[in-house]
């Protein structure tokens, strides 16, 4: 796919979006993509899991509501994608550039609507920027899709594990998704660990109609890195999982454009 390039990633909680994600934006941004990755989750962990720094981590600030305003197909940004990167992000490893949704600050605070408009604006605009591939993380929630916050993805990757609730989850999701006008829809396999997982998964995928778009093996290496403070693509550069994942980002650049701006 040329041209700007936007990719979410959902999932049950604890299904590896965050791990699949930050790897997958160091790959593409060591191809020579300048890559953005937005944190959806109002609980953030994309930073550290780019290898950002904990304090640097802990002092990003989040998305202002302010960037937002209402246009005819939704929100749009009051700046350019590059201001907002610049006065909101940091940048991390392989110059790979974050920012955070904005995320409750006291209890009782209300709904997040605003912060998730911010991030559909962010989505939104970012196809103007031919150069970009921005990679959003989302929390565990189907309320990304019943907001429409997902609505301007060139690609949409459902995390599943091989087993019922990570599949029931997938499957509601997809549902979903297919209401929104999302160009690709793609399932990856993570944390399989036998020919019966991939089996399994498989014939989820056959039977409602969801093509694979990867599949990610079962490493110790993952928890491994998590102990030492320090991304899988670092703590085991040359093992399955990053293989795995490359395998994803070739899938990802080789589908065709969008056929229309969003």
């Amino acid at each position: 796919m040329s041209g700007a390039l936007r990719i979410a990633l959902a999932g049950k909680g604890g299904a590896g979006k965050t791990t699949i994600s930050s790897t997958l934006a160091r790959l593409l941004a060591r191809r020579g993509k300048r890559v953005l990755v937005i944190d959806g989750d109002s609980n953030p962990n994309v930073a550290v899991a780019l290898g950002i720094e904990r304090e640097r981590a802990a002092a990003l600030s989040t998305l202002p509501v302010t960037l937002t305003n209402r246009r005819l197909n939704g929100s749009g940004l009051v700046m350019p994608v590059t201001d907002v990167v610049r006065e909101h992000g940091i940048a991390g490893p392989d110059g790979v550039e974050v920012v955070q949704m904005c995320m409750p600050a006291h209890a009782d605070e209300g709904c997040m609507c605003s912060a998730h408009a911010t991030v559909s604006g962010l989505l939104a605009d970012a196809a103007s920027e031919d150069d970009l591939v921005t990679i959003l993380d989302l929390e565990a929630s189907p309320e990304h899709l019943s907001r429409g916050t997902t609505r301007h993805v060139d690609a949409l990757l459902l995390i599943t594990e091989p087993y019922y609730r990570s599949l029931e989850t997938t499957r509601r999701m997809a549902a979903l998704a297919a209401e929104l006008p999302i160009p690709y829809l793609g399932v990856v396999a993570n944390k399989v660990r036998s020919s019966d997982d991939t089996a399994a998964i498989l014939e989820f995928c056959q039977r409602h109609g969801l093509p694979q778009a990867g599949e990610v093996p079962w490493s110790d290496a993952v928890t491994m890195a998590d102990k030492l403070g320090v991304p899988v693509i670092d703590g085991d550069p040359d093992g399955p999982i990053v293989a795995a994942i490359t395998a994803v980002a070739d899938h990802l650049v080789s589908l065709p454009p969008r056929e229309s701006a969003a």
